[in-house]
């Protein structure tokens, strides 16, 4: 039942978002109803994500592990290209056997857990995650039980990348609604990164992203008004986030700041006081158990986020992130943050920065900068893009928080040097990081071949006065009441998931309500058929089993 023991939780999740928001204090955003929900609950301004791309950082977030401990850390594992077809993609990422995420567990626990409606997390969407993920799942739907808790996450790609396209250009479709032709933002008001150049299409990018930001504004308050409609909004924490960083160059895709550094904003009424600001690090892995935690609810111990919120909350010091293989193009960055200076750690200096990438290329800045690199007219920090990469970079961020002054070779911080290379060479063997393993080689070694294991099919397992659990059966069998029916997986690591009609088909051709199984189901007198269908986490489903079973009284 929801209360202050066990709230709902709505996680309202944003796209491509450093915090150009009018409650961190950005005097050009136009966002009343976020800076609403940070005057009612808690602004953490030093939050950052795991990867600058989606798919890596939503696996970590998803499953409270950095990607590189789960290996999940390329983008995105079912990626192909006609001009890339030796890559081993596509395929589904397998984390270890024992990792169940987030909302699964919230699941076990009698959450309805819904997603409205991005996945992206690298290892498929296994059917014993959500109740209901699809356009419109939240707490509304009719198959939630009375007042149940509800575990929701909402999801807008408003102010991803492509919405900074110019949607009048041909051949640039944007993906996601976000692109407006003629920002209401005033391109000359905006402030422009020295390593990007300040040009018009510069400032309309970022002008852009501006109204993009205003417009999801109004649909985070369209969220709150439909909770607040509904009577919940008391009983609910409600976490604002973005999944990475913004879509400009040399901010998506990069550990800087600008890839990473994301809003994060907490409102739970009775627990946490309105208008607050806490100053720790968080890293977005920590959302899973900080939420589990938050609702009483175990945290499994694999787990690498900490608690960022209530009496267990933990201080960090240090977040770490990374950079693998990004659509086309492999790589192998590390970098580790604490409150003042950034560590990057490029795994094959002397290489350039710039790399094939096609889909951010179609990005006009980035199309810019490739067109001023063929003439040279790249200058100052611009020049990051043509350069050949160190091996370590590092940043004072209090000093220098566009990270463009290098100190990796400055004798004065050399002692900050070495500790944050310990830092993340701790980190880096703590996790046993996944990217020491070709991509190639790991795949083959969690398939266990090349091509995706399929996971075994459930067994019923009854247990009657007339049948025990010696054997698994299938179907047909007539058992004395009272009964009850098991289910069991030979696969290693798989969750199942069943359903009890009388028809094996939904009567509209549609997907039946599939409960996660947790324990033994109790079989009424008369006929039952039930369906059940397992699966682990980047295997295939397995095939769906269907038994058929007549209790006496």
């Amino acid at each position: 039942m929801p209360g202050a023991d066990r709230p709902n939780v709505l996680w309202i999740a944003m796209e491509d978002t450093t915090p150009r928001l009018g409650c961190y204090g950005d005097d050009l955003a136009r966002t009343p109803e976020i800076d609403g929900l940070a005057a009612d609950g808690r602004r953490y301004p030093n939050a950052f994500s795991t990867a600058p791309v989606c798919a890596p950082s939503r696996s970590a977030v998803m499953t409270g592990c950095h990607q590189n401990a789960v290996g999940t850390h390329h983008m995105r594992t079912t990626h192909t290209s006609d001009d890339a077809p030796e890559l081993p993609t596509p395929y589904e990422a397998v984390p270890p056997h024992y990792v169940t995420a987030v909302p699964e567990l919230f699941r076990r626990a009698g959450y309805y857990c819904t997603l409205d409606s991005k996945a992206d997390y690298q290892f498929g969407t296994p059917v014993t995650m959500w109740d209901h993920h699809g356009s419109g799942a939240d707490w509304r739907d009719d198959a939630r039980e009375g007042d149940q808790p509800f575990f929701a996450i909402v999801t807008n790609g408003v102010t991803h990348e492509s919405g900074q396209w110019d949607p009048t250009e041909p051949g640039t479709d944007d993906q996601f609604g976000g692109a407006v032709a003629d920002p209401d933002t005033d391109p000359d008001a905006v402030e422009v990164p020295p390593y990007l150049p300040d040009t018009e299409t510069t400032r309309l990018a970022i002008a852009r992203q501006y109204d993009n930001v205003a417009r999801s504004d109004a649909w985070v308050g369209d969220v709150l008004d439909r909770l607040e409609a509904d009577g919940l909004a008391e009983d609910t924490i409600v976490v604002l986030w973005s999944d990475h960083g913004e879509g400009l160059p040399r901010s998506k895709r990069w550990p800087y700041d600008g890839g990473i550094h994301v809003p994060l904003i907490v409102r739970w009424p009775g627990e946490v006081d309105g208008g607050e600001v806490d100053d720790r690090l968080v890293s977005m892995m920590d959302l899973g158990p900080t939420m589990l935690a938050a609702c009483g609810l175990d945290v499994p111990q694999y787990v690498g986020g900490r608690q960022f919120l209530g009496p267990g909350a933990d201080e960090r010091e240090y977040v770490f992130a990374s950079r693998d293989r990004y659509d086309e193009s492999y790589d192998m960055v590390r970098a580790v943050r604490d409150h003042r200076f950034k560590y990057i750690r490029h795994y094959r200096p002397g290489t350039p920065y710039r790399q094939w990438i096609p889909f951010r290329n179609r990005h006009p800045v980035m199309r810019e900068i490739l067109e001023r690199a063929r003439e040279g007219r790249l200058e100052g920090s611009e020049r990051w893009f043509d350069a050949d990469r160190p091996a370590e970079e590092l940043y004072d961020l209090r000093e220098d928080p566009w990270e463009v002054d290098n100190l990796a070779d400055d004798p004065e911080y050399a002692d900050t040097l070495d500790r944050m290379r310990g830092a993340l060479d701790d980190w880096r063997e703590r996790v046993g990081d996944a990217g020491d393993t070709a991509e190639a080689e790991m795949v083959r070694d969690r398939y266990g071949g090349t091509d995706q294991p399929e996971t075994a099919a459930p067994r019923f397992v009854i247990n009657s006065p007339n049948h025990d659990e010696r054997t698994a059966r299938t179907s047909g069998l007539d058992l004395e009441g009272p009964a009850t029916l098991s289910l069991y997986c030979a696969t290693q690591g798989a969750s199942m998931a069943y359903a009890v009609a009388d028809d094996l088909v939904e009567s509209d051709g549609t997907e039946p309500q599939w409960v996660l199984y947790t324990g033994p189901v109790d079989l009424p007198a008369g006929e039952t058929t039930v369906r059940a269908k397992a699966v682990r986490y980047g295997f295939a489903e397995s095939d769906e089993q269907v038994g058929t079973f007549s209790v006496s009284e």
